[in-house]
């Protein structure tokens, strides 16, 4: 430990000195890597025998029922064989999908879908109005257990108008709802099968999409097969993928280096320039919407001190950090949401000033500094993201006690707490998703008030500013994209000001293939898209 200590002084010190220079504008323009991507795109193409893929993930499944998963990773098994009415395309943007259009009124509480017609789940089933309306009221019914029930909570009544027209009602407006369709828990399961499966139907997904579940064996493999009367076949000749979930980052880069595997995800950052244009593979980064932060408890002193978060911010200089602790796999955070976001609006950095952060320090009375806490994870990245955090604010007299958990220790310690005083949270290292790909999953539950403390939702710097909870309704109570893209300039503005967290990176997606692959890619959510895959020799 005190090796490691010693090893990221100096690197820090380093750092510094290139900063100070001049000479650290890759990491801060998000390059990442600096790997060569033109001589990656230049090796002779790797030979592929057969048509069937292995793509190595960094851990298990844990359901194929979109409707009752939560993590992203069963999410991207799930996308090869069901669809929704609408999703999203490699920029997040939402697109029709088995809704040939869609229409929303005024006040945003009808969306009414058009369906393709002729299109049938792969269980022979056919896909039409009253489809839909099954899948809908499964995820709305009051009984329901299901994981993701509660996005779709505010739907009052799903009509069949016709046979290919569905019109959603909701018991009240909400201008991001149609991202919400987009969302992987939109995705449709065949009416048949929910019948014929109940909640096994988890272990035995039948839907839409360009592949058909063929086996599950959790721990060891997945496999889905090629749907060969799929509606909407752009010329695919994969005839099967098998993930294998392997956790180990060592052996999940050596099953792509010896052919075992077709494509990996992630990729160690560690690794990426070492295997980059190397026996056939191509690493490719590029910035996600995942965004890290270290939230501050402002119900307690000093936090609850605009002039101690905002010194914070001044204190962490983020291109460092960047280096440090993510390989320069990141870029710089300029709002509460990343670039990639729907609606994001992007402020001006709390640039790297130590003496700035000091006087803001003395103005709020801490001259000497003080005393506190950070907790977080307990895995290698974290850990060293705390610690990098510790040494920067020790510049400014601010001792950080590093407090690592494991997830359930962690999750307990802030979920588990139900009067926000209680909280014994000072400050937080942690990363978000807004899964929806809209500004309001990536704002509300994270500072949207009282409502979002501990246990309820994500707001884990306990802030509440009535403008900020004011504006995020204004923001959900339309449908124009317009009135609703002010709104949310308008909050991020407040926010950015207001400081309740240090704001720190957008994470890159990272992958690796071999190259004889084309039209496989992450979303900037981190999901896995293969519906243009194909093999190119």
């Amino acid at each position: 430990m005190k090796n490691r200590y010693w090893f990221k002084l100096v690197m820090l010190l380093i750092l510094s000195i290139i900063v100070l220079i001049g000479c650290s504008d890759a990491a801060s323009e998000g390059e990442g890597s600096n790997t060569d991507a033109e001589d990656a795109e230049a090796q002779e193409t790797a030979v592929k025998e057969g048509k069937d893929l292995t793509i190595a993930v960094a851990a298990n499944f844990i359901s194929l029922d979109p409707h009752d998963t939560n993590d992203t990773l069963s999410y991207s098994a799930e996308k090869t064989m069901l669809e929704g009415l609408v999703g999203f395309d490699k920029d997040m943007n939402v697109v029709p999908v088995l809704a040939k259009d869609y229409s929303v009124n005024d006040d945003a509480t009808e969306f009414t879908f058009e369906l393709e017609e002729g299109v049938t789940f792969h269980d022979g089933a056919p896909f039409n109005a009253e489809a839909v309306k099954v899948n809908l009221d499964r995820l709305t019914a009051p009984d329901s257990t299901l994981i993701r029930s509660s996005l779709f909570e505010l739907i009052e009544e799903t009509e069949v108008v016709d046979e290919f027209t569905v019109k959603v009602k909701l018991s009240e407006p909400f201008g991001a709802m149609i991202n919400t369709f987009a969302h992987p828990a939109g995705m449709l399961i065949s009416p048949q099968a929910l019948e014929e499966y109940g909640d096994d139907v988890s272990q035995n997904p039948v839907g839409t999409g360009p592949y058909v579940f063929e086996e599950w064996q959790p721990g060891d493999h997945l496999t889905v097969t090629k749907n060969e009367d799929y509606w909407n076949a752009t010329g695919n000749e994969v005839d099967s993928i098998t993930f294998v979930p392997t956790p180990e980052n060592g052996t999940r880069v050596a099953m792509l280096q010896t052919g075992e595997a077709d494509f990996i995800y992630p990729v160690p950052t560690e690794q990426a320039e070492s295997i980059n244009g190397t026996e056939g593979i191509i690493v490719e980064n590029a910035q996600s919407i995942v965004v890290y932060y270290l939230a501050m408890n402002n119900l307690k002193e000093p936090f609850n001190d605009v002039r101690v978060r905002q010194a914070i911010n001044y204190a962490i200089n983020k291109e460092a950090f960047i280096e440090v602790v993510n390989n320069g796999f990141a870029s710089p955070l300029d709002s509460i949401i990343a670039p990639d976001t729907q609606f994001y609006s992007g402020q001006s950095p709390y640039e790297y000033d130590v003496e700035k952060a000091k006087e803001l320090l003395v103005e709020a009375g801490y001259e000497d500094g003080f005393n506190t806490t950070v907790w977080g994870a307990n895995s290698s990245t974290a850990m060293n993201a705390m610690e990098f955090i510790q040494q920067q604010l020790a510049q400014i007299n601010i001792e950080l006690e590093v407090v690592p958990m494991e997830s359930g220790t962690l999750s307990d310690s802030i979920w588990s707490v139900e009067n926000p005083e209680d909280a014994e949270m000072e400050m937080y290292y942690g990363g978000w998703s807004p899964s929806t790909g809209d500004a309001d999953w990536g704002i509300r539950p994270l500072v949207g008030g009282e409502d979002a403390y501990p246990p309820n939702s994500y707001n884990t710097a306990y802030y509440n500013n009535d403008e900020v909870n004011s504006l995020i309704a204004d923001g959900l109570a339309t449908g124009d994209p317009s009135e609703r893209e002010q709104a949310y300039a308008d909050v991020q503005e407040v926010i950015w000001e207001e400081a309740p967290w240090a704001f720190l990176t957008v994470d890159d997606t990272i992958f690796g293939k071999k190259n004889y692959l084309e039209g496989i890619y992450l979303l900037p959510d981190g999901s896995l898209s293969v519906e243009n895959l194909e093999i190119v020799q």
